[in-house]
């Protein structure tokens, strides 16, 4: 019963696939007249060049390189365990299955550039693919007016710190397009990554299938579970954090505390007005998505958030590592009074391109696995292919398919039986 924003990402999929297909055709003039039309800048060329991103580092506020390397730092630790190694299984004396795990080529990442800033969704997307062992990176981010037709100058630094240098000033629809098809520097991707508004998502799945995508993003929600135990403070505190992101954006308390629950909507109007980005906030905690959700204990609780399978989900309970542990669904999970989201989305280590609207039921977070393949190589000698043979040409028979059985026969003069 819990409502999400609303997101017709297939009514925006017919007005971007006249986009994606000027890009296509027309590669980057179709960049540049899109990028005026809908950015409000004239380009002369889509690619950052190389000295620019260097000296948005040189520049760089001494605080803001520091925060940016030690959340580096932190997400190389968690990212560099999830890398899978090649395992190899006897299955009989000479015959053996190999699975090689083996990094995509290419990757076009994702950067957003609208309502805020993301130097981290810079770190969460490039750590990754460079843990997994991808050689070709490319990174992309809506221009800004203000910086002369380029991405924001702490993104630019942000790449430069992590050894990125091909980056393109596209945003949008045209930008997942521009990854599909190549345009003028920009060589095809295979598999695009990175949060973005509806048009983005939209240009996605149109173009999944040319292209490997992570998910289709919503807007951002986080949901609290929460007893008697939780700090008011903490909780509307928490929820702001994740509607200052968009006006769509959700922020869900569920809880079986009627104290708590009064508490924090007491707290959210003097929280909010003292904050920066108040009207946007507001108009998010205001909306459908949002709101206290009161159920008669904490067993009806961990079902309603399972059932909802947040973006983010906070356990703010007694006990809060045991409920945590029964949590099945959600993108991740933040544990405790000092696990606030905010953590997870620039310095503890995870990653925080997360699945949204329900998607963590089926679909994870961006890791080092979504930049690997795996590989099955199969290795048989004649007495291991032999020792099955029989039973290989018994299902290809049972699949009406005997010329499976045929390529096994062709192996031992037809000397295998016709079971």
């Amino acid at each position: 019963m819990l409502p999400r924003a609303e997101l017709d990402v297939e009514a925006a999929l017919e007005k971007v696939r006249p986009i994606c297909e000027d890009v296509h055709h027309r590669g980057v003039e179709a960049l540049i007249e899109i990028t005026e039309r809908f950015d409000g800048v004239r380009l002369t060329d889509i690619r950052v060049p190389k000295a620019t991103i260097t000296a948005a580092l040189e520049t760089l506020d001494p605080a803001v390189r520091a925060a940016l390397e030690e959340s580096i730092r932190r997400a190389r630790l968690v990212h560099r365990e999830q890398r899978r190694t090649d395992h190899t299984t006897q299955v009989v004396p000479g015959g053996t299955v190999t699975e090689r795990w083996v990094p995509v080529e290419r990757v076009g990442l994702y950067v957003p550039g609208g309502l805020a800033v993301y130097p981290s969704s810079v770190v969460m997307n490039v750590v990754p693919a460079q843990e997994a062992g991808v050689r070709s990176l490319a990174v992309t981010s809506p221009p800004q007016k203000e910086f002369g037709g380029l991405p924001h100058p702490t993104i630019l630094a942000a790449c430069a710190l992590l050894g990125v240098d091909e980056v393109y000033a596209v945003g949008g629809a045209q930008a997942v397009a521009m990854f599909a098809y190549g345009a003028g520097e920009c060589r095809p991707v295979n598999l695009v990554t990175g949060p973005g508004n509806i048009w983005v998502a939209a240009a996605k799945r149109l173009l999944k299938g040319r292209i490997g995508i992570d998910a289709e993003a919503g807007p951002t929600e986080i949901a609290i579970l929460a007893d008697a135990t939780a700090d008011p403070r903490h909780v509307a505190a928490d929820m702001i954090s994740q509607a200052e992101h968009d006006p769509m954006a959700a922020a869900v308390l569920v809880t079986d505390s009627v104290e708590l629950a009064e508490a924090v909507e007491a707290e959210l109007p003097q929280q909010v007005e003292a904050t920066k980005h108040s009207e946007r906030i507001a108009t998010a905690l205001a909306g459908p998505q949002s709101g206290i959700v009161l159920v008669r204990d904490l067993e009806q609780g961990l079902e309603i958030v399972n059932a909802y399978a947040a973006e983010h989900l906070e356990i703010q309970t007694a006990d809060a590592e045991a409920v945590a542990a029964r949590v099945v669904n959600a993108g991740a999970v933040f544990v405790g009074p000092f696990a606030p989201v905010s953590l997870g989305d620039y310095a503890a280590g995870s990653n925080h391109v997360l699945p949204t609207g329900g998607c963590a039921c089926h679909s994870s977070g961006l890791s080092v696995q979504s930049f690997l393949r795996g590989i099955h190589v199969v290795s048989y000698d004649r007495d291991a292919l032999a020792e099955v043979a029989g039973h290989v040409v018994t299902l290809a028979n049972a699949e009406d398919l005997p010329g499976h059985g045929d390529a096994i026969r062709a192996r031992f003069d037809w000397s295998v039986p016709n079971q």
